[in-house]
Order: structure tokens, then sequence, then C-alpha cells
């Protein structure tokens, strides 16, 4: 009986953080940690271990069909650095139509460039820290 409580409860507990995620997604996930780009380092070293104002932020984190690069459980905040490649056209439409999903789930998202991380960190850990309450 207390194992079966635990393996409800741990169910329970990753499908709201994860929003339903397949076991795929998770693997994805897992690799994307893997392989993180230079921005996504830079900025995860200044959020890992609660450092922003006290908030856990996952990286590469599953929910529903995507892995979002960071997310604020808490605040229900997704936070996601775009390369260059998201300044073509059908890579914005997805974005718009990604961003509008995760809308429909109760998330907020908001965007920064490599760029952004790179060469101002400062602003970025600011307006991160903006939208956590």
């Amino acid at each position: 009986m207390y194992i079966r409580n635990m393996v409800y409860q741990k169910k329970s507990i990753e499908t709201s953080l994860n929003y339903g995620a397949k076991k795929s997604i998770f693997e994805k996930a897992e690799m994307l940690r893997r392989k993180m780009t230079d921005p996504e380092k830079k900025l995860w070293g200044c959020v890992k271990d609660n450092q922003l104002k006290g908030y856990k932020i996952r990286r590469q984190h599953p929910i529903d069909v995507y892995v979002v690069d960071f997310y604020c459980h808490k605040a229900k905040l997704v936070i996601e650095i775009d390369g260059e490649n998201h300044s073509l056209k059908e890579v914005r439409e997805k974005d718009q139509s990604r961003t509008a999903e995760l809308n429909e789930l109760g998330l907020k998202v908001i965007r920064f460039t490599n760029s952004e991380v790179m060469d101002n960190i400062d602003d970025v850990l600011n307006i991160i820290s903006q939208n956590l309450p």
C-alpha cells in the first residue's frame, strides 16, 4: 500500500509538472540537457540551485509535446532562448503557435535571443525576476 501511494503521488507530480509529456519527450529533454548551447549554459549558471529570488528553475523541461529551455513551475513561467534561426519566418510562426499552446496550458512564455543572454545577462535576469511573483 505504501509503495503504491508513493508511485501514485510521483505520477501525479510528474503530470502536473509536465502536463502529460510522453516518454519520448523526456528522452529528448535528457539529450538536450547534455547538448546545451552556450547561451543556455550561461543562463543556467545564473538560475540553477534557486539562485533567482529563491525560485526553482528547471532546464530543458518536458511540457506536453514540447521541451522548453527553462521552466519555473511555481511561477508557471517558461523561458526560451532563441538562436539565429528563430528570425526565419517559418520558425517565428512555429514559435508563435508553440507559445499560444503553452499559454492555453496557463503558462507565461518569455523569450530572449542568444545575443541578449550572452551580452546582457543582467538585463535578462532582471526581466525574468520581474516575471516571478
